[in-house]
């Protein structure tokens, strides 16, 4: 998406704000519709399905587009997290109500041996370490990533960063931390 149409899609969202424009907010459905229901259904949604999770997606456009901020993101990219986020609600809602309906059935789950909780207790404090080992500034990338769930272009767009520096940088901290928890533990 180039500059321009991101500008056409902020201005289309911001007349969809503003004066309720049914034509700006029919453009913008004709766009991301289809994109948002190929997405949705190539992450394993049935069609249907994600042809409802769009229509909730529009929906929320045309009720909340005064919450889209052209600062913070594109269009593209606030409409998608919506549409991940929902999907991602509606997959617990349906995991929850299948373990509802076979709860009684599942077994209780057995307390882990003393064994099990010294390893995990072991694993868990290689991994503090290791992580304490990445410097900081790539660490402050690998948080935004995979704490705050911000994609890589958010992540340049907030810090001010390359696109290109913020994946250098949170690949090397992989790197150093695939080669910490490689390494064998030191002996007592």
């Amino acid at each position: 998406m180039d500059l321009d149409e991101k500008d056409h899609f902020a201005g289309l969202a911001k007349a969809v704000a503003d004066e309720r424009d049914q034509t700006a907010f029919t453009a913008l459905f004709d766009y991301f519709a289809p994109r948002l229901k190929s997405w949705l259904v190539k992450r394993s949604m049935k069609p249907d399905e994600a042809e409802e999770l769009v229509q909730e997606v529009m929906t929320i456009l045309w009720h909340r587009a005064h919450l889209y901020d052209p600062a913070q993101s594109s269009l593209s990219t606030w409409l998608f997290r919506i549409a991940r986020n929902r999907r991602i609600d509606a997959q617990r809602r349906a995991r929850h109500r299948n373990m509802e309906a076979y709860g009684p059935m599942l077994p209780v789950a057995e307390t882990p041996g003393v064994d099990t909780l010294f390893e995990r207790q072991e694993r868990d404090e290689r991994v503090r370490a290791a992580l304490s080992q990445i410097p900081d500034e790539q660490m402050e990338l690998v948080r935004a990533a995979f704490f705050l769930g911000q994609s890589h272009s958010e992540i340049a767009s907030s810090t001010g960063l390359p696109l290109g520096t913020v994946k250098s940088r949170i690949r090397l901290a992989f790197e150093r931390l695939r080669r910490a928890l490689k390494d064998p533990p030191p002996e007592i």
